[in-house]
C-alpha cells in the first residue's frame, strides 16, 4: 500500500513532462547533475581539511602582534571636536 505501482510513477512522469516540457527537462537534470558534482567535491574537500596535516604540525608559523597604544587624552578629559 505504500509503494508506488508502475501506473503512479507513469502518470507521475506525464504530468512533470507536461508542467516542464520536454525541452527543459534535460537541462534540469544537466544542472542537478552538476550541483551534486560540486557538493560532492566540496565535501571531499572539508574531509580533507580536518584531517591534520603532518607537515603543518611539525613547523609553527610565529605570530606576530603590534602593540597599539590608546589615544592621548586632551586637556580636561576632552577628546578632539569631530566635525559634524
Amino acid at each position: 500500500m505504500g509503494s508506488l505501482s508502475p501506473w503512479h510513477w507513469a502518470i507521475l512522469a506525464v504530468v512533470v513532462i507536461v508542467l516542464f516540457g520536454a525541452k527543459k527537462l534535460p537541462d534540469a537534470a544537466r544542472s542537478l547533475g552538476k550541483s551534486l558534482r560540486i557538493f560532492k567535491s566540496e565535501v571531499r574537500e572539508m574531509q580533507n581539511e580536518s584531517k591534520p596535516q603532518p607537515s603543518a604540525l611539525e613547523t609553527p608559523t610565529p605570530v606576530q602582534s603590534q602593540r597599539v597604544d590608546p589615544p592621548a587624552a586632551t586637556e580636561q578629559g576632552h577628546t578632539e571636536a569631530r566635525p559634524a
